[in-house]
């Protein structure tokens, strides 16, 4: 089994439970944020359902520029639903597991390199960026929406056993 394959089940695990939670997340409060210095629950929302798409930049190109020299930074708009949310999650996410499961030993042992405005800002072996860069933001992230669906008097779905909601 290959270095690929055997992410794929940790990339499935932490789908569903991502899934899961962003099918909580409520229309009607997309522009709430806990704080001034916040995202919004749309916006979080948002940047879950697009992590996947850093399987196709992480195994198929050997850097990425957050702010590249004399070009605007990507953005994403907040998508303005929970369909559209799912929608684009769930297309995200089955194209991240094509790529991994395609992805050879050699590839994911080769540096890959994030840089900000041209500078490095770390160089790491590619199946070290899909775990850290990749499914553990995932997981980090999930985590911050969980407490925003708290603090709105949202049911938490159980992720790694019961949530206090569900038993």
């Amino acid at each position: 089994m290959g270095l690929g394959q055997s992410l794929l089940p940790e990339l499935d695990h932490e789908g569903r439970g991502t899934r899961a939670t962003l099918e909580r997340v409520p229309d009607a409060k997309l522009e709430w944020r806990p704080h001034a210095k916040s995202m919004t629950l749309g916006g979080l929302a948002t940047h879950l359902a697009g992590l996947p798409t850093w399987m196709a930049i992480t195994v198929d190109e050997d850097s990425f520029d957050l702010a590249p020299p004399g070009a605007s930074p990507p953005r994403r708009e907040a998508l303005t639903s929970r369909a559209a949310i799912l929608a684009t999650f769930d297309r995200n996410l089955a194209e991240a597991r094509a790529i991994l499961a395609g992805a050879t030993d050699e590839t994911l042992l080769a540096p890959w390199t994030l840089r900000k405005g041209g500078n490095d800002v770390f160089t790491m072996p590619r199946i070290a960026v899909v775990r850290s860069f990749i499914l553990n933001h995932t997981v980090h992230h999930r985590a911050q929406l969980g407490v925003y669906l708290r603090l709105l008097d949202v049911p938490v779905p159980s992720l790694y056993g019961p949530s206090a909601d569900e038993q």
